[in-house]
């Protein structure tokens, strides 16, 4: 197998931030300083241009209009309240939020604050109204474990002084009002005045995606799995989601804006497609083999490349992530993820969904790019997530502890209490087939990782795992679902079977 792995299309293992090792001649030789990254959670100002719009020497305004399409984040202080006390909850609760407002439209919603290492102990509910309607939904809750989602601690990302504690994001479509409360655990449950004090800082994000990158999507026209309505919501009131009629207005166009990242995003792919593809397509197996140069008479163990829709086709603004990329050494595992945003999308909205996503890592929670290494939708499209190269060994930041060395799958939506969709998990199959294949590992066999710690594992424990693993078995989380987790032995055994095994 080593022969495929010094063969492979392009797959170059470049060094973990640790490691003296030469990264690949497309990328940038360097982690730059946390003085070079994007700011976090602070309210965007409209009077300034993107920095690489700036260096590239664009007239501010030109710039400022291109960051408004690309999407915008409103950054909102909590205001402390007082719950009214109640025969069930006891005496009145300190707790912090935002009485209901009018707000410019955005779609995901996110709570974040000051301490990456602070966690919060207590709950986060949000309702919204759709935007044109007079409706508001019923109280939606937010995950508020969601920091095993998160950069190895005491590496450069997560000890960058730009990353901050926050909420699971969550997808709530086309909005333009909203109302939070953040509410404490008891500390002692007879005596509900005694709360564990919230983290500072608490800040509440209302993401707004921007519009699609040009009209037709990336997106396979898959047909939609069965859906429910939003809960809390009408059916009325959730129109905003659903619609199967086509638009009746020209769809909005975005001014492609040529950038630096945005060219070494995509010239990562090179070898596989041409520069600014939105697509990298699909291969046989027998194809798949050919591309990557087996040796004569090895035995491939490889699954055939699945259609890939890059960055550039589901419209990530590369100005927003960190410049250069991360490596480490190979891709020994595969982490499955629920994102935790709820399955009201539609996959027509998926793109929507994963620009929201990239921007709340990185204007909100500081990361220095989208978390996962790559994203499936209910539909079963794959993505590109983290900028690097799709065959590459970049380094996440998905997996508190076992980033190094694997990669992370995102599936969109939440699968605690509902079954994944069949094109989901097939997807996760297909992918991993792969991926794995090029670095030599069998999707139904076990790996020795060393933790970088956790709370499930101490920092330098070795941990003998399952080569595609759910993020549960890294850490003490429900992620990726009771339902999602389920499904992993059937992802496995197809995933073994596509690579010929």
């Amino acid at each position: 197998m080593r022969a495929l792995l010094v063969t492979s299309v392009g797959v170059t293992c470049a060094a973990a931030l640790t490691l003296p090792l030469a990264a690949p001649a497309l990328s940038a030789p360097a982690v730059p300083s946390a003085s070079t990254r994007p700011p976090s959670s602070a309210p965007e100002s409209p009077g300034a241009g993107p920095p690489s719009a700036r260096a590239a020497g664009l007239p501010v305004a030109a710039s400022r209009a291109a960051a408004e399409t690309a999407g915008s984040t409103q950054s909102l202080p909590l205001e402390p309240f007082a719950a009214p006390s109640d025969r069930s909850m006891g005496p009145a609760t300190a707790g912090q939020g935002l009485e209901r407002r009018t707000a410019r439209p955005f779609s995901l919603v996110g709570v974040v604050w000051d301490d990456a290492d602070a966690e919060l102990h207590g709950t986060v509910q949000v309702r919204t109204r759709a935007t044109g309607s007079a409706d508001w939904s019923g109280w939606q809750d937010i995950e508020t474990h969601n920091a095993e989602h998160a950069a190895d601690l005491g590496g450069d990302e997560r000890s960058s002084g730009a990353v901050r504690g926050a909420t699971a994001p969550l997808w709530v479509g086309d909005s333009d009002g909203v109302e939070v409360r953040v509410l404490p655990e008891a500390a002692d449950p007879q005596n509900r005045s005694a709360a564990a004090p919230l983290p500072e800082g608490l800040r509440l994000e209302l993401v707004d995606p921007g519009p699609d990158p040009a009209p037709g999507s990336a997106a396979e026209s898959a047909p939609e799995p069965a859906r429910a309505t939003p809960a809390g919501r009408t059916a009325t009131t959730a129109a905003f989601a659903v619609n199967p009629s086509p638009p009746t207005t020209t769809p909005v166009v975005v001014p492609e804006v040529l950038t630096a990242e945005s060219e070494a995003a995509s010239a990562v792919n090179a070898e596989l497609v041409p520069l600014g593809a939105s697509v990298i397509p699909a291969l046989t197996k027998g194809e798949t083999e050919e591309a990557v140069n087996v040796a004569a008479g090895a035995k491939p163990y490889i699954g055939p490349r699945p259609r890939i829709i890059t960055r550039k086709g589901w419209g990530a603004d590369e100005r927003l992530r960190e410049r250069q990329f991360a490596y480490t050494r190979t891709v020994k595992a595969a982490f499955v993820h629920h994102s935790a945003t709820g399955n009201n999308y539609t996959c027509k909205q998926a793109p929507a969904v994963l620009r929201s996503i990239y921007r709340y890592h990185v204007k909100s929670s500081g990361w220095r790019d989208f978390g996962y290494n790559f994203a499936v939708d209910k539909c079963g499209n794959i993505y590109e997530g983290r900028a690097g190269g799709v065959t590459k060994a970049v380094l996440g930041a998905h997996t508190l502890g076992f980033n190094t060395n694997t990669m992370g799958i995102a599936v969109l939506g939440s699968y605690s209490s509902t079954n994944p969709p069949a094109a989901a998990v097939g997807a996760v199959a297909k992918l991993t087939a792969w991926k794995l294949g090029l670095f030599g590992a069998n999707p139904k066999g076990k790996v020795t990782l060393t933790s970088g710690g956790s709370n499930k594992y101490k920092a330098g424990t070795k941990v003998k795992m399952k080569v595609i693993s759910g993020h549960r078995d890294g850490f003490a989380t429900e992620c990726p679902g009771a339902r999602l987790y389920k499904k992993l032995g059937t992802a496995r055994t197809s995933s073994a079977k596509l690579q010929g095994r």
